[in-house]
């Protein structure tokens, strides 16, 4: 009684194995390029172990339009290009239909593109960061046109604080973008984007926390795709710098006592970090060229006169890389009452690596006897914190 009801089981088996035996692989790329130029080439590259080669070219016929066809076993990057600064980066998979127009000149924003849910998610993200590049143009024509005049320092400040809030909008754009689509290729692309060459979105040392979910996502599902082995590879030695880090850390904890310093002062003569032993001294990292610290100095300033008569020092130490934006900058802060040294060499100084440094401003609260009180203390928070060690 029970044959008819196996022998249905039997023939779905059937018809799952051949339907999954029969998948297809095959992508159908169909195109249209407006203003195309008289016979002018396309060329499709796949990403292969992190460098691009050319698997296929047409010739784009006279209206515009041109097409590829490709077999593939697994979803995988691919550019479809006019030239090396001309290209739309495709997320392409098996089985999948892609029609795209776009104009000849401007592959990267195309008009249209439907049967890629992956290109079309990039393509999204794209027109996003555009729109943040272009406003980031803005403001470096309006920067130009201030230059040589005397508002040129406040017009760069505020320009520079804008700037950051447009990448910072696009920091969390971009992170939305990687939550909403986390076990997408796209979102490996997203963690690599910039707004200019050289300054990224994400950052894979404050930023780490989504390198390492994408990387858990994307390892699991595409463990053999070299783009994604790359990823891992990275993932693994970034975890590696934020334990070493978190070692350095460990050593300039409170309660534990500095390195030495001895560098040159304004008129040449060596002074050193332990001439201060026997007062509460603020050991702080500073540059001219470096806005946030110009912009903490006045705090210092106010710190200094409030505490100065109880004990208080300061010993700054500049990454300047000449003498003149040093002591400049020493003037225009008002900050000569107290010591300054330098070697001028930048973030090649001495005290980068003896401190561990990777940005300023930077600052060590050291009691009398040299050991840390606390560390990258600001504003309001250093005054209370001398309050409370300067008035027991």
């Amino acid at each position: 009684m029970h044959c008819p009801m196996i022998r249905n089981l039997l023939m779905l088996f059937i018809a799952l194995m051949t339907f999954t035996g029969c998948k297809n692989n095959n992508i159908d790329i169909i195109g249209k390029l407006t203003n195309p130029n008289n016979g002018e080439y396309i060329f499709l590259d796949e990403l292969q172990a992190s460098r691009l080669i050319t698997i296929d070219s047409a010739v784009v016929s006279g209206d515009g339009s041109f097409a590829f066809n490709l077999k593939v076993e697994s979803p995988a990057f691919y550019l479809l290009k006019t030239d090396d600064s001309n290209f739309l980066t495709m997320l392409l998979e098996p089985g999948q239909k892609i029609e795209v127009t776009a104009h000849s000149d401007s592959l990267n924003f195309p008009v249209s593109i439907s049967g890629s849910p992956g290109t079309e998610l990039m393509a999204e993200y794209n027109r996003e960061l555009q729109k943040t590049i272009n406003k980031l143009s803005g403001l470096r024509e309006i920067y130009l046109k201030s230059e040589g005049t005397p508002e040129q320092p406040a017009v760069m400040e505020q320009l520079d604080s804008i700037a950051r809030s447009y990448i910072g909008e696009m920091n969390s754009y971009t992170k939305k973008y990687i939550d909403a689509n986390l076990t997408s290729l796209v979102s490996l692309t997203a963690l690599y984007q910039q707004v200019a060459p050289g300054e990224y979105i994400l950052n894979p040392h404050s930023d780490l926390r989504y390198f390492i979910r994408v990387d858990s996502a994307l390892f699991r599902l595409y463990p053999e795709y070299e783009p994604v082995k790359t990823l891992h590879e990275q993932v693994k030695n970034l975890v590696a710098d934020v334990t070493a880090q978190n070692i350095i850390e460990s050593e300039f904890r409170p309660g534990a006592g500095v390195p030495d310093i001895a560098l040159p002062g304004p008129e040449g003569d060596t002074i050193k970090l332990s001439s201060t032993i026997g007062k509460v001294v603020l050991l702080d990292f500073w540059a001219a060229w470096c806005n946030p610290c110009r912009i903490e100095n006045p705090n210092l300033v106010k710190a200094y006169d409030l505490y100065h008569d109880k004990g208080f020092v300061i010993y700054q130490v500049s990454l300047d890389r000449t003498r003149e934006a040093w002591i400049n900058g020493i003037k225009e802060d008002k900050l000569e009452r107290w010591i300054h040294v330098s070697d001028l060499k930048y973030w090649n100084s001495s005290v980068v690596e003896l401190f561990s440094l990777s940005q300023i401003p930077a600052n060590f609260l050291l009691d009398e006897e040299g050991k840390i009180i606390a560390s990258d203390l600001r504003g309001e928070n250093l005054l209370r914190k001398l309050d409370e060690v300067l008035n027991k």
